[in-house]
């Protein structure tokens, strides 16, 4: 069965081109060209991955990520305004997974869609070098590869697929300090550039989300300049 891709851009000229290249590659699509539809659409009938641009009318791609994020963990590629840190950052903090800037190669947005999407069906099989039935725990903490899901404490903290993977990267050794290089190829795979503070970015949301569920949660720790590890309670 063919996987799903929804497009949300008010630019109709770019819904167009994008839809034929991603047909063309097997994908079904599904278009949206404001945020409000979209929520329904994507509330009604889940994709497998979003791509979102951020200055919509009727909800923008902010607001609408926020509303998703309250429900699932659905794969989000932000498309943003040229060299506007500002959004990618925010989009980075609400839990979008990856972003792309405007205007862009659509090689390279069919690059990191493959990715993604390969990384959540990674993310969900059983890892390679967890325990029988792909559970690893450390802890508090219990990370079930199969079922993609987190507990902390017994209590589960809802992970977008790049959080589960860092978390999982961290984990899998605790007191082992990953720099970003590390984490970046652990979460978004070789060969593919992201900027450190998209890392940075990631953990603090993580860390925000743990915390949620336990206040004194600091098991992700921070060390300056070189990276960050996971201590073990």
């Amino acid at each position: 069965m063919p996987q799903t891709i929804a497009l949300v851009d008010d630019d109709r000229n770019i819904l167009t081109s994008v839809s034929m290249t991603l047909e063309q590659e097997g994908y079904q699509v599904r278009t949206y060209t404001d945020g409000e539809s979209a929520l329904q659409g994507l509330l009604a009938r889940p994709a497998d991955l979003a791509v979102l641009d951020i200055k919509m009318p009727r909800m923008d791609g902010m607001e609408l990520l926020q509303r998703l994020r309250q429900r699932s963990a659905l794969p989000v590629i932000f498309l943003t305004s040229k060299d506007d840190e500002l959004d990618e950052l925010m989009g980075l903090r609400l839990g979008a997974d990856d972003y792309i800037t405007k205007p862009f190669s659509q090689r390279l947005l069919l690059e990191r869609i493959r990715t993604l999407l390969r990384r959540n069906e990674t993310s969900r099989a059983e890892g390679s070098g967890a325990p029988a039935g792909g559970v690893i725990a450390r802890g508090d903490l219990v990370l079930d590869e199969t079922k993609h899901t987190c507990t902390w404490r017994g209590q589960q903290v809802q992970l977008t697929v790049t959080e589960f993977l860092l978390v999982k990267a961290l984990a899998v050794r605790p007191g082992m300090v990953k720099n970003r290089d590390q984490l970046i190829d652990a979460a978004y795979g070789e060969n593919i550039y992201v900027d450190d503070r998209t890392i940075d970015s990631h953990v603090k949301r993580v860390r925000k989300k743990f915390r949620s569920v336990d206040n004194d949660f600091s098991h992700i720790e921070t060390l300056y300049g070189i990276g960050y590890r996971y201590k073990e309670a």
